[in-house]
């Protein structure tokens, strides 16, 4: 009889772990002062025509601007200029300027800046003029981006000669991600390139962008608040939300983009809460806040 009552109160114990596990970020959405919305998977699908926004994004981005939440994207996005990218997502119809934008290749330059060095560049060309500014002649370190199909056996090889002649190789990769997804489906990411000239040359690369903790800290600074005042919503479990909870912020995960049904199940990540849409998680936010 003891071992059955154990067994129930186990089961009770579970379900309510679950329970809380389910609403905790709604919990803490009372006390928010900004939201971060990753962009690739949550606000559109990318495409080989620009993309597509998915359905109910461009509103909800409207919500959550007329609220009284701080709003900012935070995207790992190297296939173009921030100019360039932000007037993509403008003619899809969202609201959305520059100066609200972070993006991995701005944050290099500064980097590069200040630490007097001159980069091997492999990018995708779209991405190139962010770096006009900063000298490449007898490159010092190397910076790979999401350069697509300019991922070819003579560049990597390139970029691996670059580093392996240095007496003291610097990589830096804007982002790790292991894959993103387009319309025709998933595409590999930067983070496979990043870990081929990681153990090609026996060093540990840089990383600017998600989910380095600095780049969400630029973010939150630019807002003027605390992280645990924070929600990031993206799609990607490791990168977006596992890195925003490493600094402090609560991390929902939409089940769109890159999103797979094994990532609620994933061994060391877990998101506060899981949500079909964006569309969802501001209706969400802004039904609990009284908007």
């Amino acid at each position: 009889m003891r071992t059955k009552k154990k067994k129930e109160a186990a089961v009770v114990s579970l379900c309510h772990f679950f329970a809380m596990a389910a609403t905790h970020w709604e919990d803490s959405v009372k006390s928010l002062k900004g939201v971060i919305l990753d962009m690739c998977g949550v606000l559109y699908d990318a495409g080989e025509d620009g993309g597509s926004p998915i359905p109910g994004s461009v509103e909800a981005v409207r919500r959550l601007k007329a609220s009284d939440l701080q709003l900012r994207f935070c995207t790992n996005e190297t296939q173009a200029t921030r100019e360039e990218f932000v007037a993509k997502l403008q003619r899809m119809g969202f609201d959305i300027s520059v100066s609200e934008v972070f993006s991995p290749a701005p944050a290099a330059v500064a980097v590069l800046k200040e630490r007097g060095l001159r980069p091997h560049l492999l990018v995708y060309d779209g991405v190139v003029p962010e770096f006009d500014s900063v000298e490449k002649a007898n490159p010092n370190c190397v910076v790979i981006g999401d350069a697509a199909e300019k991922f070819s056996y003579q560049n990597l090889n390139d970029a691996f000669r670059v580093l392996m002649g240095l007496e003291k190789p610097v990589l830096f990769s804007l982002g790790r991600g292991k894959y993103y997804k387009e319309d025709d489906g998933l595409k590999l990411d930067v983070g496979v390139y990043m870990k081929a000239l990681e153990y090609a040359c026996d060093i540990e690369a840089e990383v600017i962008g998600k989910p380095d903790p600095m780049f969400f800290q630029k973010v939150l600074d630019d807002m003027g608040i605390q992280s645990h005042q924070t929600l990031m919503i993206g799609d990607d479990l490791v990168n977006d939300v596992g890195g925003a909870q490493h600094c402090g912020m609560k991390g929902v995960q939409v089940r769109t983009g890159k999103y797979r049904p094994s990532d609620e199940k994933h061994p060391t990540v877990t998101a506060d809460g899981y949500v079909d849409n964006l569309a969802e998680a501001v209706d969400t936010i802004l039904k609990l806040r009284g908007q």
